[in-house]
């Protein structure tokens, strides 16, 4: 059996496309559970839970998407732990793709799959969803070459995962802190492209900010002690501030946006976001570490 687990906070309306998706999977419904673990919702999604055949409602007290996850995984019923966000929604062959992975993929395995933007309206992309499309979720990336996969398409045997160890709180950034732990309890990734996970783009520039703020200061609380860590990050964040220059021939040659108005635009948000980047890090460097962590 694989358990989805599915962390949830204040989304409602999402979850409800989240649990449709999984509705109409090609799996047999009877290989696979739904664990939601709600982490603090100003209202339980007590009515989308109960909309949905056997879906399990969990909660979690200790803020952050890790500890919920943590929480799905230690009820689960599963020999495989399937992830995703509250937000996503999974394609029909989600599952059946796990599924048929693992039957031939050796011990010590985790799978990450390829995580695509949907956007609002079909055929017509936003600036922020034509830059998304080319920089968010670049999860074969992230497998392949760095050595995790994001949680929101992440798939791991119970074994393993018990081997592993839990995911982190949510002042670490969950998906590289747990990915570097399982290489060093001598676990692999594996790419898998035909494991498809949706998700929409953020709604705005200030989303998009927020997003970056929490990873920015995950990525410092994970820099901080080492020696000299003050002057690489200023450097970084120098080295930040003039990358569009290089990454806009990523978006002019990428065949995950189309047409040069889409690409325009998501270069436009390029520089606005490496710049705000570029802001956040020097903040930081100074002290300054408000940031919302969980909403």
């Amino acid at each position: 059996m694989i358990s989805v687990i599915v962390p949830h906070l204040n989304q409602p309306a999402a979850l409800e496309a989240c649990l449709c998706s999984l509705d109409v999977q090609s799996l047999s419904r009877d290989l696979f559970e739904i664990i939601v673990v709600d982490n603090g919702s100003a209202t339980p999604p007590v009515d989308v839970i109960a909309a949905h055949r056997s879906v399990r409602l969990l909660h979690e007290s200790q803020p952050g998407p890790g500890p919920a996850r943590n929480a799905g995984a230690a009820n689960a019923r599963g020999d495989i732990f399937a992830f995703m966000d509250a937000d996503c929604r999974a394609h029909p062959d989600w599952l059946t793709a796990i599924d048929e992975t693992f039957q031939q993929a050796g011990p010590g395995t985790i799978l990450g799959g390829e995580v695509r933007i949907w956007p609002l309206a079909k055929g017509r992309l936003t600036a922020i969803e034509a830059y998304e499309s080319v920089f968010g979720f670049r999860n074969r990336l992230y497998v392949t070459k760095h050595g995790y996969s994001v949680t929101a398409n992440l798939a791991v045997r119970r074994a393993d995962f018990a081997a592993i160890g839990p995911f982190p709180g949510i002042q670490f950034a969950e998906d590289m802190q747990w990915g570097q732990l399982a290489i060093r309890a001598g676990r692999q990734f594996r790419y898998v492209p035909e494991m498809i996970v949706l998700h929409p783009a953020r709604r705005s520039l200030q989303e998009l900010y927020a997003k970056w703020d929490r990873q920015i200061t995950h990525y410092r609380n994970m820099a901080q002690g080492r020696r000299g860590w003050q002057i690489r990050w200023f450097a970084l964040a120098l080295l930040i501030f003039g990358s569009p220059a290089v990454s806009a021939i990523s978006v002019l040659t990428t065949s995950r946006v189309r047409g040069i108005s889409d690409r325009v635009k998501a270069i436009a948000v390029l520089c606005a976001v490496r710049s705000h980047r570029t802001a956040k890090m020097l903040a930081l460097l100074r002290g300054q570490s408000a940031v919302i962590w969980n909403r």
